[in-house]
């Protein structure tokens, strides 16, 4: 589908009105110049994206968080018997 959209300046930024049948779901896209061609992609959030964004913890959950981790890492590790694992879906280790 072409059609042809308005071309406008937002302070010192050149915008497109987009079509509603070019409606984006995401709030940011990465954009690449292809010789005579400009390609917007919908970016979405990654998890590394929404984790740099969460709020600082407060003290107390910071605090509470620390000791979390290091329960985690005084913890030896799990044993596991992967025979017994795998044998429950029919296969087996040697």
């Amino acid at each position: 589908m072409t059609v042809t959209a308005a071309v406008f300046m937002s302070g010192n930024s050149q915008a497109v009105r987009l079509p509603k049948a070019f409606q984006l779901k995401s709030k940011r896209v990465t954009i690449e110049r292809r010789g005579d061609e400009i390609v917007l992609r919908e970016k979405f959030p990654t998890v590394r994206d929404i984790l740099e964004n969460l709020p600082p913890l407060s003290p107390q959950a910071s605090q509470l968080w620390t000791q979390v981790e290091t329960q985690l890492q005084d913890a030896p590790p799990q044993e596991r018997n992967w025979n017994d694992l795998l044998q429950s879906d029919g296969a087996s280790l040697p």
